[in-house]
């Protein structure tokens, strides 16, 4: 690969404030990551006009610059001979952006750290429980029955169904505990048993200890005159997460003082039994009293004025994804719907997805370039199927008014929602399937809140970016006219007019005709599951397609094989999440294994080639333990990119679908001749 341009370094490091603003820098495959003393001094504009940049983001208190794989190394290199600054980690990057979160990011960040490992679990368990509320809920099919009633011999199916469904919800304090404990560096085994103790059998359940308290039977346990209820936590989320933290302090402390030789006989019950003791004793009832005050206020708020409560959160809930603050209310769906029965709030994320949707849907219809266009239809389908960020970040965000008027949209359909008190059993896929997770009577004015996020947010963008378009014509029409006057041979009319066409059409094509002859690579899959359109990678890198044209896959197992015959040219020496292919022709491509999975330093990842092999088709070249990646919360998805700056490529087709055969193509990459 050619040698950097010393000077777009030197831009680079002043376009993000200058040596003096990094605070600490690193690299991964793709980009540049900096902790940066002041983000406000980025000069944007200076990046975008950087031909090393490829894209830039802010993301957790990094800011990160995309340069693409098998760049990227010489850049930082050249950044640090330039700069005279220090190598680091990503985690000194990770550290040092965290030093500048404030205490409510930082809990943010740990709570979405603790919930979203855990969320498949609860996602599957609503989708179950919809199924199972289908075949159960009177007067869907049949006035005033329900469909096991009138064929009874569904009635035990739907049951077994019931206690599948049920089981994430009546076992969440260990799903949280384990979760938690990972979290906070405590074992992880230990956390499940922490969980388990919560809600033991031998303890009253918390779903009935508002009758035992009116009735006056609420079981105790009576230690030398002090009575201590004896009642378990189904459902509540602060006692675990609490005691959790707990836990791991408790176990981190003891490890470092407690001899090798007895840790097996100490370690593990000196912590369990203190940790039991003080969740039963203080931290249970104090934490299961705050749970419900928060509980309460959030439930008199939308009981009190339910219309302002719709208004506020349907509107603003696309804004909590972008800071990422939406997650925080993962723990307060889950506690609404353990002391509550139901969700308020989930119902209308759902409809928020599906109006961020319709606002890029719509711009299908405005946008010219085939590249955004396909950008848009992808993501859209993505977040009316639940996944909001390509919507959001992919296209809604860059012209802004997509994005405000999917708020709008949510923004009235929640009112809507409150207003007619509208609940969620579960927290489910959210978007369009959203409504298996609604009550079954309810699901009339959830359609009609649906239609209203699919028509006011696609109508307001379309008419308003037709508009805008007309405006833009008018102006480069007006200008045309102008430089056209001012011309003095046909030459440069010609060429005034092309650039006019190329500036509505928004798009520049070097693409040759289709009469030209071209060799086509075709690129195998590297690995089995899923092949889906980079749009729907949660990663503003490659789902902005950023570092170049590619396709993704959500993997089934863990082994990563050669696509083609061909040459490892770079593998991340220290991560192994990713490597580099080259071809005979000349062809790069990237397969990078998970996202941000580079924190994890090779954990859980086993190379089986050397940079410099020569490899052939099908030939193993890694493997990956995906339980080690989703439990540290990091996806697993897969992007197989080709990086842009390949002269020799003429066109890139993307072939999504499911992977069951590694002879799938996914790829196939037409060589100019």
């Amino acid at each position: 690969m050619a040698d950097i341009d010393k000077k777009s370094v030197e831009q680079i490091i002043a376009a993000v404030g200058g040596k003096e603003n990094i605070e600490v820098a690193t690299h991964c495959v793709t980009r540049l990551r900096f902790a940066l003393h002041d983000d406000s001094l980025v000069d944007k504009d200076a990046l975008d006009q950087n031909d090393l940049v490829k894209g830039q983001f802010s993301s957790q208190g990094q800011y990160q610059v995309v340069i693409g794989p098998g760049l990227v190394d010489k850049v930082y290199n050249e950044m640090i001979a330039i700069t005279g600054g220090n190598r680091a980690s990503k985690d000194d990057v990770k550290s040092a952006a965290s030093k500048k979160q404030n205490p409510i990011q930082r809990a943010i960040k740990t709570l979405a750290d603790i919930f979203i490992p855990i969320l498949p679990a609860i996602v599957t368990a609503g989708l179950l429980l919809g199924i199972n509320n289908i075949l159960t809920g009177a007067g869907i099919f049949f006035e005033g029955q329900s469909l096991v009633d009138v064929y009874p011999q569904w009635k035990d199916f739907a049951s077994i169904i019931n206690t599948i469904a049920s089981t994430a919800f009546t076992f969440l304090p260990v799903l949280i505990g384990w979760s938690a404990t990972t979290r906070f560096g405590g074992s992880p085994l230990l956390g499940i048993v922490l969980g388990l103790i919560l809600v033991h059998p031998d303890l009253m359940s918390a779903y009935k200890y508002a009758d035992a308290v009116n009735s006056g039977t609420v079981p105790v346990w009576n230690l030398f005159g002090w009575e201590i209820n004896k009642i378990g936590y189904q459902g509540q989320v602060l006692p675990v997460l609490v005691s959790a933290y707990v836990l791991s302090r408790i176990e981190i402390f003891l490890n470092k003082r407690i001899a090798d030789s007895f840790k097996l006989l100490l370690l593990a019950p000196i912590t369990l039994l203190v940790t039991g003791f003080l969740a039963f004793t203080v931290i249970g009832p104090v934490t299961f009293a705050i749970g419900n005050v928060i509980t309460s206020s959030f439930v008199y708020v939308f009981d009190t004025v339910p219309a302002l409560g719709g208004l506020i959160y349907g509107g603003l809930y696309a804004l909590l994804v972008i800071t990422g603050m939406h997650h925080t209310f993962l723990a307060v769906d889950v506690q609404l719907i353990g002391t509550q029965g139901g969700t308020f709030l989930w119902p209308m994320l759902a409809l928020s997805n599906i109006a961020q949707g319709a606002g890029a849907l719509a711009m299908v219809l405005i946008l010219k370039d085939q590249k955004s266009k396909g950008l848009a239809i992808t993501s859209s389908v993505s977040a009316f199927l639940g996944v909001t960020e390509p919507a959001i970040f992919g296209v809604n965000i860059r012209y802004k008014y997509p994005f405000v008027f999917g708020m709008i949209g949510s923004a009235i359909a929640g009112v809507l929602l409150t207003i007619n008190h509208v609940l969620a059993y579960s927290i489910g896929v959210g978007g369009i399937p959203g409504f298996l997770s609604i009550f079954p009577d309810q699901w009339g004015v959830f359609f009609i809140g649906m239609a209203i996020v699919l028509i006011v947010p696609f109508t307001l963008t379309l008419l308003y970016g037709k508009i805008m378009i007309r405006r833009q014509q008018n102006n480069s029409s007006a200008d045309d006219t102008k430089n056209v006057s001012k011309a003095t041979t046909p030459t440069t009319t010609e060429s005034v007019k092309g650039s006019a066409h190329q500036a509505l059409s928004g798009s520049q094509s070097n693409a040759t005709s289709d009469a030209d002859a071209v060799d086509v690579l075709e690129v195998l899959a590297p690995v089995t599951g899923e092949a889906v359109m980079l749009e729907q990678v949660p990663d503003p890198a490659f789902a902005e397609r950023q570092m170049g044209q590619g396709i993704a896959i959500e993997p089934t197992d863990g082994k990563i094989v050669a696509p083609f015959a061909g040459t490892v040219v770079h593998i991340m020496a220290n991560s192994k999440h990713a490597m580099i292919l080259e071809h005979a022709t000349g062809v790069q491509i990237l397969i990078h294994v998970g996202i941000d999975t580079v924190g994890l330093k090779g954990e859980g990842f086993k190379v089986h080639a050397e940079t410099g092999d020569t490899v052939e088709a099908g030939q193993l070249l890694l493997e990956f333990d995906r339980d080690v990646i989703q439990a540290a919360g990091y996806p697993i998805v897969t992007p197989i990119i080709v990086p842009d700056g390949q002269d020799m490529i003429e066109s890139i087709e993307e072939l999504p679908g499911t992977v069951n055969d590694l002879k799938y193509q996914i790829l196939k990459i037409h060589l100019k001749q």
